[in-house]
């Protein structure tokens, strides 16, 4: 395998024996905030403010948005967030690989959700919410050209998509989401449904409940903690949405 050439940040084309290939870039972004080193994650690049300020928001770190941009005198891969924080995280640093959120995480209370039990929410017909996954897979060009990659996407009551995020890893793309929404003025999410391009797992359901998003959809199964999570906060949790089918898990009362 020779010759590796980064194209339009997200995607990067590998030449080897049999021709070539798109993958997805994975590189360490650092999120720093007042000049302190919180967390650094395994992530694609682009959209990096909203993932720094999406992954602060799903830890109750702040909650409201916050001047991001990379620091001055640094040429790329880290973020600076304008504090203070609203809580203090003491001596704990976050280390966050792409396929797992909650790596950095370092006793039991620390994965504790802060997150009021979710409102009524909108009633949505179980076809629309089977139909989600496709109409998210529509808006991944990422996806389409390496394989590699997920997504989150937001959407209204009535199946229209309000904004998608992509990334290599999971988590990154829910915490890039809710980023957009903090700077667009758009949360809580009490209208509005998520869909997921993988499995739904605690994490996810994690940063939807600090989102106050009623409704998650995923298109693979869900973990046994992100049921239980969802049902405690009463969110409705939808996996295995493919073609005209969907298995309702929790909550099932906004499906019609």
């Amino acid at each position: 395998m020779t010759d590796l050439v980064r194209l339009r940040g997200a995607s990067a084309e590998v030449r080897h024996d049999g021709g070539r290939d798109f993958v997805a870039v994975e590189e360490p972004l650092e999120i720093r905030v007042d000049g302190r080193s919180l967390a650094v994650t395994m992530r694609t690049p682009g959209h990096d403010e909203e993932l720094a300020l999406g992954f602060l928001y799903g830890e109750a770190l702040i909650d409201s948005v916050r001047a991001a941009g990379p620091p001055a005198d640094l040429a790329g891969g880290v973020v600076e967030i304008a504090g203070p924080l609203l809580r203090d995280p003491g001596e704990r640093r976050f280390y966050t690989t792409s396929s797992c959120g909650i790596c950095g995480k370092g006793a039991i209370e620390e994965v504790a959700v802060a997150a009021p039990v979710a409102v009524a929410g909108p009633r949505v017909d179980r076809a629309l919410l089977a139909a989600l996954p496709d109409r998210l897979r529509a808006e991944q060009p990422g996806f389409a050209r390496t394989g590699g990659m997920h997504a989150a996407g937001l959407f209204d009551a009535d199946g229209s998509l309000v904004a998608v995020r992509e990334d290599v890893g999971r988590h990154n793309a829910l915490d890039k989401l809710v980023g957009w929404s903090l700077r667009e003025g758009s949360l809580p999410w009490h209208s509005r449904i998520v869909c997921v391009s993988g499995r739904v797992s605690f994490e996810l359901v994690q940063k939807a409940a600090r989102a106050q998003g009623p409704i998650i959809v995923g298109v693979s199964a869900p973990t046994s903690l992100a049921v239980s999570l969802a049902a405690d906060r009463g969110i409705t949790l939808c996996g295995f949405a493919r073609g005209d089918r969907v298995n309702v898990y929790t909550a099932p009362e906004r499906v019609s």
